[in-house]
């Protein structure tokens, strides 16, 4: 073990992110398994992922099993780490990741992987998995991102496929009794008795074979795996422990807040969105349960504010009485309730007037499109009717501003679509104007660029090219020179290169490390981006990055992704394509009859519901 000393603090901005010692963290000293839970990211952000509070609060509450917290150091850590020959260490003892037994890293966003790597050196630990012998750490990687972490297959030794609560656990457990047992046949032994735990997906008994056009024509196993890993799912969250007692940072953080998981999944249907497909279906927590851990959260930290986590908030099914019990309980200690994700309708502005009555907050709606025609084709389920009334709410109770998020880049998108947003724009600052009889409406625009994900309905789609982007961002940006409008956009080169990723098989993984050898580092920092680094880490890896981005695929195509599945058939998927082409609707499963996504049928999941007995408030607005 070793603590960094004083004259290394004094070069590094930010001391508080490697120091350690804050309040709630649990030191265990004398274990059989420790992980070291690594988020590829800052201190500042990997503290406010939900995830690893839940699974750092499982894995210590067991017996001889450990969980740690490394973040990934700033530059000018990095550099005092390779000028004085450092390691990489955890917060909790100051092992090098080297020491540990496991290193799991989150896969949260395509543009950090190069921080893993780069985490794995600094750490000690060998970059490519098949160089790594029985004495080092086995690398496993989970999250959103792990539905396809193929082009991570090389650097990996395991990943676990959905959630983790219940699979982490049984891994360690695992481990322990094979270290115990004498390390019986090596990694290989270890991996093996891994790939029979459900869930868990070992890339080195996948063979990836490519038709002469560079797309996948067969994968074949060894050592008897199934041809498909299915997730893990978690089917009642009201009889996993949730954290109570999370870490509290010395430093402001990202979410410096309580982040209260009131539901896991989504059943509303949006075509670009990988989240809603791959998190299904929807399980909620009781209102009892979020109540009680509410009051111990708030007890434990010292947070004054509550933000009700998931996907969609407002679709919790007793939303009204959550929020106003909290409010009412937590008025006199002044701790405010948030949501993170508005619906747009006026219900929701009703549940945000109660959220204010403690601490005033912006709002936010995401009506993704300009156009009726293009809320159709990505299943949005609103119209511009539901959005004006929902504002007319918000103006009528006090609102002067709102936040709207759009896409642009989306299929079949035309220069109509686009321009559709400024006149969805104007005609939110007119219903003010209505309202109020005052002009002065301050409205913020923020349109990303389209990034087409796996196990989504848009995955055969070819994305716009940077050019394409950047014209409609433009086109976009001088139909918004309006009074009190503010226009954010994404960098269309940073899109392209998370698409190369998403949507990227096995041989992604050279180009990863070029860019990474090359000096990638914090990718999704725009000021650390360097698109010329990736175009080269692409050419040196002698690939085409259109055959990644931009081609539209095949109807028949396999998938890179394919045996790695959260549940959703791609029959569904292929029909979902098939409607948006035609701009009709799915309606959401959860308020009409199954839609036969595949997931509860694939999985054999019976979902505890504990929100059947809807609010009428609510029940109205569905």
């Amino acid at each position: 073990m070793e603590n960094l000393s004083i004259d290394v603090l004094n070069k590094i901005e930010h001391p508080s992110r490697y120091i350690g010692g804050e309040f709630a963290s649990i030191v265990k000293q004398n274990v059989n398994v420790r992980i070291a839970l690594a988020f590829p990211d800052v201190y500042e952000v990997g503290m406010s992922y939900l995830g690893f509070k839940i699974l750092y609060h499982l894995v210590n509450k067991e017996e001889n099993l450990a969980a740690e917290r490394v973040y990934a150091p700033w530059t000018d850590m990095e550099q005092v780490i390779r000028e004085k020959d450092l390691f990489l260490r955890t917060l909790e003892t100051k092992r090098a990741l080297y020491e540990c037994d496991f290193v799991g890293f989150t896969l949260q966003y395509e543009l950090s992987y190069t921080n893993i790597l780069n985490m794995l050196e600094l750490g000690g630990i060998p970059i490519k998995a098949k160089d790594r012998n029985c004495d080092e750490p086995f690398v496993i990687v989970g999250g959103p991102c792990v539905f396809n972490c193929e082009p991570l297959a090389e650097f990996i030794d395991l990943a676990i496929i959905g959630d983790g609560e219940d699979a982490l656990i049984e891994i360690m457990r695992l481990y322990e009794n094979w270290k115990k047992a004498g390390k019986i046949g090596g990694r290989n032994g270890f991996l093996k008795q891994a790939a029979k735990i459900k869930g868990i997906y070992v890339p080195s008994y996948f063979d990836i074979q490519y038709n002469e056009d560079g797309t996948v024509s067969e994968v074949e196993t060894i050592n008897g795996q199934a041809k498909t890993i299915y997730k893990r799912i978690v089917s009642d969250l009201n009889v996993v422990d949730f954290p109570v007692s999370p870490v509290v940072p010395f430093a402001a953080i990202v979410h410096d807040r309580i982040m209260l998981e009131i539901f896991r999944g989504c059943s509303r249907g949006c075509r670009f969105c990988n989240a809603g497909m791959i998190y299904r279906p929807v399980r909620e927590r009781s209102l009892e349960k979020l109540l009680e851990l509410g009051r111990q959260l708030v007890k434990n930290t010292g947070y004054n504010e509550i933000s009700l986590f998931s996907l969609s908030s407002a679709d919790y099914s007793n939303l009204v009485p959550l929020v106003h019990n909290m409010i009412e309980e937590f008025r006199d200690k002044r701790v405010s309730v948030s949501l993170p994700s508005l619906r747009i309708d006026s219900f929701c502005v009703a549940v945000a007037k109660e959220v204010n009555a403690v601490r005033k907050s912006g709002l936010t709606f995401a009506p993704e499109a300009g156009s009726q025609r293009m809320r159709d084709i990505i299943n949005k389920g609103v119209t511009e009717a539901d959005l004006l009334k929902a504002v007319t709410a918000a103006f009528e109770n006090g609102w002067s501003a709102v936040k709207l998020y759009f896409m642009i880049g989306l299929p079949f998108e035309t220069d109509e679509d686009i321009l559709a947003i400024a006149n969805l724009v104007k005609s939110v600052q007119y219903k003010y104007y209505e309202v109020t009889g005052k002009h002065g409406c301050r409205v913020t625009v923020s349109a990303s660029a389209f990034v087409p994900k796996p196990y989504t309905a848009f995955q055969w789609f070819g994305q716009n090219s940077i050019e394409e982007i950047q014209r409609k961002q433009m086109l976009l940006k001088d139909a918004l020179k309006i009074k009190n409008v503010v226009f954010q956009y994404h960098d269309a080169q940073t899109s392209v290169i998370e698409a190369l990723i998403a949507r990227g098989d096995r041989r992604i993984g050279q180009v990863i490390y070029n860019a990474w050898k090359a000096g990638a580092r914090f990718d999704g920092w725009s000021d650390h981006f360097s698109f010329d680094r990736w175009q080269q880490a692409v050419q040196d890896a002698d690939l085409n990055m259109d055959f990644y981005t931009s081609r539209q695929r095949d109807l028949n195509e396999r998938f890179p992704w394919e045996h790695t599945s959260p549940g959703v058939s791609k029959e569904f998927l292929l029909s979902e394509w098939r409607k948006a082409q035609k701009q009709q609707l799915t309606k959401d499963c959860r308020r009409t009859v199954c839609k036969g996504c595949g997931v509860c049928q694939m999985l054999g999941v019976k979902v505890v519901d504990y929100g059947e007995k809807k609010s009428e408030n609510q029940n109205a607005n569905y």
